[in-house]
């Protein structure tokens, strides 16, 4: 069978990716999560030295899942469940034990790439500006900036997002890691290009 020529990719379709890149950049159950404990971690932006310390560690906790989410990956098993597991030099990891291991299933086209470590650093980033820009974390973390930064806190995000929107569109993101379940037509899209 004579494989399909490649085709030109259009302006759109690579916007398109690139977008839906971002999304995945950020794990929308980590942002849910920060969204949702933000307003109690911080009393609504009335804090005392507790409320700093707990905003502190869900900024630090919810930034270091969006990191390592980077570099997580999945596929889908013979006996069609999808495992998880983390990127390595020699390949991917699994979570749980997967049938397919003893059958010689090989997993060291998973490994780890200079580009996890952009995606890693571009996902803290963006989480971070959305995170540490949050009108509750502001008023909590760093009350004189609520007053005197306000055109930094109105452009930052939207200048962040478009950076990392650009760098995905350029360089997209083919793993399929915690809270995005391949497909075995993904899979095999992937493995072939």
């Amino acid at each position: 069978m004579v494989a399909p020529a490649p085709r030109n990719v259009s302006v759109a379709e690579r916007a398109l990716r690139g977008v839906a890149d971002l999304i995945k950049l950020l794990p929308s159950g980590t942002v849910f999560m920060f969204q949702f404990l933000s307003p109690l971690v911080t009393n609504n932006g009335h804090c005392a030295a507790y409320n700093e310390v707990l905003s502190g560690a869900l900024v630090a906790l919810c930034g270091g899942f969006c990191a390592f989410s980077s570099f997580t990956d999945s596929y889908v098993g013979s006996d069609g469940r999808v495992y998880y597991g983390v990127v390595t030099r020699r390949g991917m990891r699994t979570f749980s034990t997967d049938p397919d291991a003893n059958a010689g299933r090989d997993l060291s086209g998973y490994r780890l790439r200079a580009g996890d470590f952009v995606h890693a650093a571009l996902s803290l980033l963006v989480f971070a500006t959305l995170a540490l820009l949050d009108r509750d974390t502001v008023s909590c973390l760093y009350p004189a900036m609520e007053a005197s930064e306000r055109t930094i806190m109105a452009v930052m995000p939207p200048v962040v997002g478009g950076v990392a929107s650009y760098a995905f569109m350029m360089f997209p993101n083919n793993r399929h890691g915690i809270g995005y379940q391949p497909t075995r037509a993904t899979e095999d899209f992937e493995h072939k290009h």
